[in-house]
């Protein structure tokens, strides 16, 4: 026999709040009722969850054991409950798309809301990520589509072409480079670097072309977030490196200047990888056709990438 969901979505809520009072506000119900559901539960698993106390509750080495296993189930639940939803609504079900930093500071957002516009039946499901999560997302069924920059490896999916990005340098109006007529990564690499976390395709593309020039890349900042990176640059720690499309962006309410890198290297291909068998669902077929169509649309307006343009 399962244990009961909403006895697991008390011992959460206990748990996190190390009050069963609390829990039992939170859950609308009364302190007795609540005190049965977790004896209840406790006899389920024949193992003590909480130790009470007067002080509240803790959970034992049983019970942390056992609440991730509930916080993962819980959101399972809602997911689904989401989803029913959706089809009693008329919608047909939720695509999940997972996508990288760039992506999400660059066309999608309004790639997205342009597909949603067209197709109020389908609901959209976006969660940012690494591009190698994503990868490893999508090969366990977690997304029904992914966007990740061209060189992960992506064992067992299909993948085509959404669009192109190049690197840029952002920095202070006052800084030395700011005035050079040409700008290079061997300027760059004099200089102190702020930019994603190592867990980033980007900033492993940085280091990799550090190491091919011979040269120390000096990081002297790493952050999660492209906003982030600007605001350390406006205030003096060093020079930015991110997309040219989110620098322009980001840069204007700051001031700040933004220069491409003209490398070859600095040009990278965004994919949309996918499962084959999730291609021939409607709703995933008719999303891959969009963003297929706008990629098509806007390809000439992007910078040119000799890797891209062999794809």
């Amino acid at each position: 026999m399962l244990p009961d969901i909403d006895s697991l979505a008390l011992f959460v809520r206990a748990a996190e709040l190390r009050s069963l009072t609390k829990a039992a506000e939170a859950s609308h119900i009364g302190l007795a009722a609540a005190s049965r559901r977790m004896a209840l539960l406790e006899h389920r698993f024949r193992t003590a969850l909480l130790e009470r106390s007067p002080r509240g509750v803790d959970v034992t080495p049983a019970g942390a054991a056992l609440l991730p296993h509930a916080r993962a189930l819980l959101i399972e639940v809602n997911q689904m409950q989401a989803e029913m939803r959706d089809h009693a609504n008329g919608q047909k079900g939720a695509l999940r798309i997972l996508a990288n930093t760039s992506v999400m500071t660059d066309s999608l957002p309004g790639d997205l809301a342009t597909f949603s516009r067209a197709n109020p039946d389908v609901r959209l499901v976006v969660e940012e990520r690494w591009s190698d999560e994503i990868v490893r997302g999508v090969q366990a069924a977690e997304a029904d589509i992914g966007i990740v920059v061209s060189d992960s490896p992506i064992d067992g999916l299909i993948s085509q072409p959404y669009c192109i990005d190049r690197l840029a340098v952002v920095m202070r109006n006052d800084h030395p480079l700011a005035g050079l007529e040409e700008l290079s990564f061997n300027h760059v690499l004099e200089e102190e670097i702020i930019t994603l976390e190592s867990g980033s395709s980007m900033t492993r593309l940085i280091a990799a072309q550090a190491v091919i020039a011979e040269r120390t890349l000096q990081m002297r900042v790493q952050v999660r977030s492209f906003e982030t990176i600007c605001r350390m640059v406006d205030a003096g720690l060093g020079i930015g490196l991110l997309p040219s499309q989110a620098a322009q962006v980001l840069s204007k309410g700051l001031g700040l200047t933004v220069r491409t890198l003209d490398e070859e290297w600095a040009c990278r291909e965004m994919l949309l990888v996918f499962k084959p068998e999730r291609a021939v669902q409607p709703s995933v077929a008719r999303l891959l056709g969009f963003l297929r169509q706008r990629s098509a649309q806007t390809r000439d307006k992007r910078p040119v990438c000799d890797k891209a343009e062999a794809l």
